[in-house]
């Protein structure tokens, strides 16, 4: 039986391949990247580093991160999603988006995808990627392939 910190690693390590494989994905795509779901800032730093460049827009409930693990100003939005994501409608499409909002509650998560993908989808560019950790749908969404042997986690192109 694994152990939470081996569970941890491998979630750490296929999340890392996940985004360095969605930065691929997007070279040459114009666009924002959404961090959905700071938390203490750790993935907002990988951004940062895969993506020196472009501008990263890190949302979460309220702030859990470290200064030097979040982004100033306007490029940092709290608040529920459902109203912080929507204000954000009608600007320039998004590259790349994050959403890390698992939690040990599988039904609160499944719930809460339904939603969060349709919120996403209206943000995002034609050939742009969403990743999460969370399986999700859209009518624009296709599955890209990723291997994922040690945790679940999903890509998906914009078309």
């Amino acid at each position: 039986m694994d152990s939470r910190l081996d569970h941890m690693i491998a979630r750490l390590t296929t999340q890392r391949r996940a985004l360095e494989r969605a930065a691929e994905e997007i070279r040459g795509l114009p666009g924002p990247v959404l961090e959905i779901g700071l938390g203490k800032g750790r993935t907002y730093s990988h951004l940062r580093k895969l993506f020196p460049e472009r501008r990263i827009i890190a949302f979460d409930r309220d702030l859990h991160a470290p200064a030097d693990a979040a982004p100033a100003g306007a490029d940092l939005v709290l608040g529920d999603f459902r109203e912080t994501l929507s204000a954000l409608s009608g600007r320039a499409p998004a590259a790349l988006a994050h959403a890390d909002f698992g939690s040990e509650d599988r039904a609160r998560d499944a719930a809460q995808a339904g939603w969060l993908a349709a919120l996403i989808d209206g943000l995002m560019a034609p050939g742009g990627v969403v990743v999460s950790d969370r399986a999700m749908q859209s009518p624009r969404w296709t599955a890209l392939t990723f291997d994922t042997p040690d945790w679940p986690y999903f890509l998906w192109r914009v078309n």
